[in-house]
């Protein structure tokens, strides 16, 4: 890879381990690549001068998951190619409700499918950024608990400032843009709470115990 035309990549990931193997993998083809713990630390990587081609981002993360950082990434940084990633699902189709390009089931495929997937990203980038332009991006916001009086409430990302702030939710209601002006800045934040449980990552199966010789004889 020419170093004229040399390539970004920005890893999400809150596992130390698989930044660092994602890292190598990227490096040793090329790539510049740049990593970020959670959501909220991937955000600050995005508002530097230097915009990535592709965002690889894992699904659970603490702070602000992947779910979340993949709708501001898709509202805000149109042209960015992403790829989700999990240990959670074994199809390699995007989860439903993940705004990625594509998905990298980790553990279950091949390192070099994730390369190649990057390397397909850049290619159609041009397609990319314009699918993304001309569709309607859904905000994908959690609730996050209960606050210290007992309310429920969600965190905000400004898809403008990025700053986060928390606003509280008292009702349940069909899903519809609502609407609420950012602290930080001038801009009015459009965003849907989604209630139902569609876009979690299912849980991880328990492993099946090993019984031993030993433990049949007894």
């Amino acid at each position: 890879m020419s170093a004229l035309v040399k390539r970004r990549i920005l890893v999400v990931d809150d596992d130390e381990g698989v930044r660092d193997v994602f890292t190598l993998m990227l490096r040793e083809k090329g790539y510049e690549v740049a990593t970020a713990e959670n959501g909220f630390d991937a955000l600050l990587k995005l508002k530097g001068v230097v915009i990535p081609d592709v965002i690889i981002s894992d699904l659970n993360m603490p702070e602000m998951s992947g779910f979340e950082l993949l709708s501001v990434v898709r509202r805000r940084f149109p042209k960015i190619s992403v790829i989700a990633s999990s240990g959670a699902y074994g199809s390699r189709a995007v989860p439903t409700g993940v705004l990625a390009d594509a998905f990298y089931a980790k553990g279950e495929d091949h390192p070099e499918a994730l390369l190649n997937s990057v390397a397909s990203l850049i290619e159609t980038s041009a397609e990319q950024a314009t699918a993304h332009e001309s569709a309607s991006a859904p905000v994908w916001i959690p609730r996050n608990g209960k606050d210290s009086n007992g309310i429920p409430y969600i965190v905000i990302t400004c898809t403008e400032c990025l700053r986060s702030f928390p606003l509280n939710v008292r009702t349940e209601e069909n899903p519809e843009v609502l609407e609420t002006p950012c602290p930080f800045c001038s801009s009015t934040v459009k965003y849907i709470i989604d209630f139902s449980l569609s876009v979690f990552s299912p849980a991880k199966a328990e492993p099946t115990p090993v019984i031993s010789r030993k433990d049949k004889a007894a």
